[in-house]
């Protein structure tokens, strides 16, 4: 993690740097695997290329928290929301079969807090831990000016590897598959937008009980790590395809991986329903098509493969600690016809 720059005509001292470098340096250090020849402190990271690869593929990810990061500022939690931002990288890399390696982080603030990036970074690298990869490097930059005081910004990067001949692109789908669906532990990082304008409008407490948890609890709730199980499974069943559903739900994340000839259709009373949707939905009047196109609804990835494999798939999800649901069918379509329906 290299220091901030230092504006002396701001006041801005390199200290707080070298201070959050040193706390987060043996975090860094727990997510350390073989490949790491050099992470944290240098200008660069160096990884060695794992073996027993015949024609490896590097995969690559990144993207953002989003406005859930208003939320950690508004409650000032900020423990969890790192997990947030490797897991949007690293499944959505899963999704093409490929085992995270290492994950780069990028935080930037108006003014450093030592103690507050320290809980954010630490929960990257904790997420690091989760999702098998390491933590190699990043950057932590002060831009007097550019944020409000008291808020920062997160981005990621993560990269990852695969066999070429076992890359997963879903151009095996066809009319008869079964879609699988892996349990969310909530949004995830999807739909804040929303969700904080119904919060506004609504005016309800975040301190508010649902079903033994306080709506604060419940929407703070970081987004789940699907790699390990999902590359176990996919060493004993064959997977034809994967989608990460992240923004635009299942309507639109699942076609992302689907041939033109064929429709996803999903039955919406194939699983429970988390209570946060039904309070999102009661509170903020949504319709069902708008709650299908912004939230995951209880189902953070998908797996779809072929008939006669779904009963072993679904075990061996269960058997490594998933929530999996047959939630839906692959048949064939007509162009006229959307690509995904939730019925």
């Amino acid at each position: 993690m290299t220091s901030p720059l230092t504006y002396a005509a701001a006041g801005v001292s390199i200290d707080a740097g070298d201070e959050l470098v040193r706390r987060i340096k043996p975090l860094a250090e727990r997510t350390r695997t073989a490949g790491v020849l050099a992470g944290i402190g240098g200008f660069g990271a160096v990884f060695r290329m794992p073996g027993g690869y015949r024609e490896p593929v590097l995969v690559s990810g990144t993207d953002g928290v989003g406005t859930k990061l208003k939320l950690a500022f508004a409650l000032n939690r900020h423990s969890t929301i790192g997990q947030d931002l490797v897991a949007m990288s690293v499944n959505d890399i899963l999704v093409q079969g490929a085992a995270p390696l290492f994950f780069l982080d990028y935080y930037a603030c108006s003014k450093l807090d030592v103690d507050v990036a320290e809980q954010a970074i630490g929960g990257i690298a904790r997420a690091c831990e989760i999702a098998g990869c390491a933590l190699i490097g990043g950057e932590t930059a002060e831009m007097p000016g550019m944020y409000e005081a008291g808020e920062y910004d997160l981005a990621g990067f993560a990269v990852g590897v695969a066999e070429k001949s076992e890359l997963v692109d879903g151009s095996s789908i066809a009319a008869g598959d079964v879609v699988l669906g892996l349990a969310s532990s909530g949004p995830h990082s999807n739909g804040y937008s929303l969700i904080r304008r119904i919060l506004a409008e609504g005016g309800a407490p975040l301190s508010d009980d649902l079903q033994g948890r306080t709506l604060a609890d419940r929407l703070i709730e970081p987004t789940r790590i699907y790699c390990k199980p999902v590359l176990e499974v996919m060493r004993r069943v064959r997977i034809k395809g994967m989608a990460h559903i992240t923004g635009g739900g299942l309507v639109e994340n699942v076609p992302r991986v689907l041939p033109p000839s064929v429709q996803a259709v999903i039955r919406r009373d194939c699983w429970p329903r988390p209570v946060i949707f039904d309070w999102l939905q009661q509170h903020g009047r949504v319709e069902d098509s708008e709650m299908h196109r912004v939230f995951n609804c209880g189902i953070g990835y998908v797996v779809i493969v072929a008939a006669a494999d779904a009963a072993e798939a679904a075990a061996a999800f269960g058997a490594h600690g998933e929530t999996c649901w047959q939630v839906g069918v692959i048949r064939s379509r007509s162009p006229a016809e959307p690509a995904c329906i939730v019925t």
